[in-house]
């Protein structure tokens, strides 16, 4: 295999990342940076070194990716699937981002490798068992995250229904910092590890090693990349997240930082893939209905939760007609 070719698996892959972090950093401070517990630089700082040490903390997400969909040693052009793979991911991203709308990056690769790898390798090549796995967990966590926020702040309701309010959200703006930490923690420990996978997956595939281990050069240059985008950081999306669902107040903020941070992170011990872009929308949302039904902006969510269902079909077409091109046009 061309090392050029690999090489620009790696720049692409990285590139993800990098687009990755700052589509996604939104997500972990949105609510810190709505209530004012944190400036947005110093927020969007915290998050980016959080979101390293998450990300070379595990390495068993990475693993999945890079085996779930497809075995990359089985496939004679993975290296191409990857590009085409990686390329629809990034378009998708960007476009995402310049529209405000917090779609998943996850479902944006999972789904665009699963219409590369069809597309250049018959859906035979496909892995149904461990795809269908990971769609189930792309599935269920927003679900989850829902229910967990809902009660989380059902409860605090009543633990403080007596207090002040003024009081409450001073002692839990505090909380929030803790939190958001927590928040971007576990968003390195999940969302980072795409890429490590991805990037793993094309060095099998392009028999530059011959096991899924993710090499120390690619968690440490994934986490870094990340990191680096994430500094960055996503206005637009985290004035969609923070402001327009409904109104946040700290304690809100606080309950739904603890509750999808704990789905991410019990997801990537289990080195299941989630979206951690549905995980902390659902919360968000779980969180808003506890505090009064009304007050969430349903029409919105409902615009996000068509951009989730619409992501991996369209993601896995546009990667299909990527790899088409790429096959026929440079190979």
């Amino acid at each position: 295999m061309d090392s050029i070719t690999i090489w620009m698996v790696v720049i692409f892959a990285l590139g993800f990342d990098f687009i990755n972090g700052f589509h996604d950093t939104a997500n972990a401070i949105a609510t810190t940076v709505s209530t004012r517990a944190l400036k947005p630089r110093v927020a969007i700082i915290m998050a980016a070194c959080m979101n390293f040490v998450g990300a070379v903390t595990f390495t068993g997400v990475a693993k999945k990716i890079g085996s779930g969909v497809a075995n990359p040693a089985d496939l004679p052009n993975g290296v191409e699937i990857v590009i085409a793979a990686l390329i629809s991911a990034i378009i998708w991203n960007l476009l995402t981002w310049w529209f405000g709308i917090p779609s998943s990056s996850s479902h944006a690769l999972i789904g665009s490798l699963a219409g590369a790898v069809a597309s250049g390798a018959g859906f035979d090549a496909i892995n149904a068992h461990g795809f269908v796995d990971i769609i189930k967990a792309l599935i269920f966590s927003p679900l989850i995250a829902f229910t967990i926020g809902f009660i989380i702040m059902w409860i605090l309701k009543r633990i403080f229904a007596r207090s002040s309010p003024h009081q409450v959200n001073k002692s839990f703006r505090f909380g929030q910092i803790l939190t958001a930490a927590f928040q971007s923690f576990s968003h390195g420990t999940n969302d980072a590890q795409k890429a490590m996978g991805i990037i793993t997956f094309a060095l099998v595939a392009g028999g530059i090693q011959d096991h899924l281990d993710v090499p120390l050069w690619v968690k440490m240059s994934a986490a870094l990349s990340m990191a680096l985008g994430t500094s960055i950081g996503g206005w637009k999306i985290i004035k969609t997240m923070g402001t327009k669902i409904f109104k946040i107040e700290p304690i809100n903020g606080f309950a739904a930082d603890v509750g999808s941070a704990g789905v991410i992170l019990t997801a990537t011990m289990l080195e299941l893939p989630v979206s951690t872009t549905h995980v902390i929308t659902s919360s968000i949302l779980g969180v808003g209905s506890a505090k009064r039904f009304s007050s969430v902006r349903w029409s919105l969510a409902g615009k996000i939760v068509i951009a989730w269902v619409i992501t991996i079909p369209i993601t896995a077409l546009l990667a299909a007609a990527i790899f088409w091109i790429i096959d026929k046009v440079f190979f």
